[in-house]
């Protein structure tokens, strides 16, 4: 039965809040801190676990637990049934058509080196590009600069528009038919940016060339349909994410791939389970996912990413956007009242739940610890995006990123710390 989205309640952040252990037990030490709720606005780092997946990890632990796809006894057929279920559940989550495209990695960085190297490793020749763009994360970065340079293939970057959005009226300029990898983020990790990834995709297509989409920002905050079969979306090829970042146990990730890809692309690890037979002077495949899920998988982290999606699954993702986007505008709105400082990034309608920002006059590494003194808790620093800060101009910027878990009160407390921390820091100039 569908459920009418008018008549689930309104979004009970405080309620949402009380799933999370970690933001209920109050500061220990420091003066301006102890005794009060952390006020956590780095998620876009790693999210805050609910009791549901802490609990989760404690029981495959303590009741089931044996290694993957090995052994026919209890323990290990209730693991591997439970592996299984979650990787239904994920390819359920991101509209996959097909569980053999759900790769467990260790993370998006894994996943994406995966593609460059599987993928590039055997298809990119010299003389082809791989286009990326200027708000990547490192770990869409790097891979491909890797694999462009032991293929002899050439890496271009997709300019942005002054708002800081792609610059969609160059896209011909750069996605020829030489193009044959798409690499694009769904949500810039520093900027909060929304690209069209359908149209993107398209596009992409239309030359003849892959979309591999770095969603690590995006898979938590808003709706996925990798193939298309739910909204009427463009499918794209590959798409990586990770289990930290949505309310999930760290070190484990996901790629998704088209299965026709999977089967043509080489492995990128080998060992033990990928393996169809091992000669002495070769070896055969085994089918995807098993292909690419070399040794032993992180089996507890993996079971329990499965209670993170139900998780999320369950608040609904378009009332987990209604309230962020309520947050975001609020936190636009709050930290325009502080002289001095900028924003980065487009308008709240192309923007998902980020903010990053400098103050004139003050260092990024220097206003986060003095929020720190006050228990509110964001990132500095280039934030694993070095080319899109030469791009901004500057070296370092804030980032406050917004959660389920997060309400007004707690962009109060940032704006407030804020203020605090510069009155410290004119102080200290005098």
């Amino acid at each position: 039965m569908t459920t009418d989205m008018s008549q689930r309640p309104p979004f009970d952040v405080e309620a949402v809040r009380g799933d999370f252990p970690i933001l209920n037990r109050p500061l220990e030490s420091g003066r301006h801190r102890k005794g009060k709720p952390p006020a956590f606005l780095d998620s876009g780092a790693s999210a805050q676990k609910p009791q549901c997946v802490i609990d989760r990890e404690r029981e495959v632990e303590e009741q089931f637990f044996a290694n993957a796809y090995r052994g026919v006894y209890y323990f290990g057929a209730r693991v591997d049934e439970e592996l299984e279920a979650t990787r239904s559940g994920i390819a359920k989550f991101i509209g996959a058509e097909s569980t053999d495209e759900i790769i467990f990695t260790s993370g998006t960085t894994m996943s994406l080196n995966l593609v460059a190297r599987a993928w590039g490793g055997k298809f990119l020749e010299p003389g082809d590009e791989v286009l990326i763009t200027e708000m990547e994360h490192h770990a869409n970065i790097v891979p491909w600069q890797m694999a462009c340079a032991e293929r002899g293939a050439t890496l271009r970057w997709l300019p942005l528009t002054e708002d800081r959005r792609l610059d969609m009226s160059r896209l011909d300029e750069f996605l020829t038919p030489k193009t044959k990898m798409l690499a694009v983020t769904s949500m810039s990790n520093v900027l909060g940016t929304i690209n069209a990834i359908s149209e993107l995709a398209r596009r992409a297509h239309d030359v003849g060339s892959l979309i591999c989409v770095d969603a690590a920002q995006s898979v938590p905050h808003r709706m996925t349909d990798a193939s298309g079969q739910h909204n009427e979306v463009e499918p794209v090829d590959f798409l990586a994410f990770s289990g930290h970042k949505l309310y999930g146990p760290t070190g484990v990730g996901v790629l998704y791939g088209r299965r026709d890809l999977l089967c043509e692309m080489n492995p990128f690890l080998g060992g033990g389970h990928m393996i169809s037979q091992v000669y002495r002077d070769h070896s055969t495949w085994a089918d995807p996912p098993a292909k690419f899920e070399a040794g032993t998988l992180p089996i507890v982290q993996a079971i329990a990413l499965g209670a993170a999606v139900e998780y999320v699954s369950g608040l609904g993702l378009d009332r987990i956007h209604a309230h962020e986007s309520q947050l975001l505008g609020y936190a636009h709105e709050q930290l325009a009242t502080i002289s001095g400082l900028t924003i980065y990034g487009p308008d709240l309608e192309h923007k998902g739940a980020i903010c990053s920002f400098t103050i004139d006059g003050a260092a990024a590494e220097d206003l986060a610890n003095l929020l720190d003194i006050r228990g509110v808790f964001v990132r500095h620093g280039h934030h694993c995006a070095m080319p899109l800060h030469e791009v901004l101009g500057v070296q370092a910027s804030v980032r406050a990123s917004f959660g389920v878990y997060n309400s007004c009160s707690d962009i109060d407390r940032l704006v407030d710390g804020l203020q605090f921390a510069l009155e410290r820091l004119i102080v200290a100039e005098k």
